[in-house]
């Protein structure tokens, strides 16, 4: 099977389009890491067809090795221990997994960048051998037809909105749902008790979080965000009237506009993934800082890690959150047990 996976690759920019799907894993056992309650019982439900955005996938058998197309699939692949084998590039430095993942060498020890969000590389992905390509249709929804030629592919709609429900689909597209919404249920009985701490010793807490990406607006994340999300999961509300939507995870602000994002806790994140853009964002959060407006706020300004509050759209970055926003507030965080 890899000698042929291989050659075809060597053709595969003139003829990828007329491919199909071959799978590249076994059943006979889990990727290295994988959690020790993953059973047999599991694996034996397959063929699976799984139902997702785009439509429903045949899944012959269990996969094991996954091409994640979107940073949070790569952190719910990597939490559910299955193998990465392609993702796409999303951060920058030597390191593409953040440091909250902790160690998770032994599952990515094969994993190939395969090129931009925006445009990942059909190639790249085919030589990786993925049993699964999963991702949202708001990143690559154009590719479907192409990334389902060379594996069984599975699309949410989005990520940020639905992160939580995302996790759950790549479980049940593993064989691993159990898992999978276990992991959500820990996840929200954490950020409930530890929001809970917080209120207990400020009752009238209240949060914002204002980004900068070196637009012309800031960003005031929105109750349908991530952060949104992890707030609503520890019970700590936003400042009643604060400008808000359903409808996306953001509601602009212009230098103008600065008092409205106040609240007891302002959380700044700056994205900056170095060079033009990086310095984009810096400068426009250096604009709104020196706006007089800015001065008038009257919440407690904590700068926070743009990778974990805003980037991470996934379990682990959102129990990093938690642990933080803990620290901060001089709570117990109540690990994990």
């Amino acid at each position: 099977m890899k000698k042929t996976r291989l050659a075809i690759a060597a053709v595969a920019a003139a003829t990828l389009l007329g491919l199909t799907a071959c799978g590249g894993g076994s059943t006979a056992e889990q990727a290295s890491g994988a959690p020790a309650s993953a059973s047999s019982a599991e694996a034996a439900g397959f063929p699976k067809t799984v139902e997702h955005f785009r439509g429903s996938t045949e899944i012959p058998e269990q996969p094991l090795r996954i091409a994640a197309l979107d940073p949070s699939y790569v952190d719910a692949t990597l939490l559910l221990g299955a193998e990465l084998v392609a993702y796409t590039e999303y951060r920058q430095g030597s390191n593409p997994f953040p440091e909250y993942l902790g160690d998770v060498s032994e599952q990515t020890d094969e994993a190939v960048n395969v090129g931009t969000i925006a445009e990942p590389d059909l190639e790249k992905i085919l030589e990786a051998e993925p049993d699964l390509i999963i991702t949202a249709d708001v990143r690559q929804g154009a590719m479907y037809d192409q990334l389902s030629k060379i594996a069984p592919t599975v699309m949410s709609e989005s990520t940020g909105p639905t992160w939580k429900e995302n996790v759950v689909l790549l479980g049940e597209s593993i064989g691993k749902k159990a898992e999978a919404e276990q992991a959500v249920a820990d996840y929200e009985e954490r950020a409930a008790a530890v929001g809970a701490a917080i209120l207990e010793k400020d009752p009238e807490t209240t949060y914002s979080l204002l980004r900068f990406v070196g637009e012309d607006t800031a960003r005031l994340y929105s109750s349908n965000s991530f952060i949104g999300e992890i707030m609503a999961d520890m019970g700590v509300p936003r400042p009643e009237g604060q400008p808000d939507t359903e409808e996306e995870i953001m509601v602009p602000l212009s230098t103008e506009q600065l008092l409205e994002a106040d609240a007891s806790l302002i959380m700044e994140a700056t994205w900056n993934p170095g060079g033009s853009e990086g310095e984009a964002s810096v400068a426009q959060r250096d604009r709104f800082r020196s706006n007089p407006l800015y001065s008038e706020l009257t919440g407690e300004i904590l700068e926070v890690d743009d990778n974990v509050f805003l980037s991470s759209v996934s379990i682990q970055g959102a129990n990093e959150a938690v642990t933080q926003l803990a620290e901060h507030f001089g709570v117990d965080p109540l690990l994990e047990k």
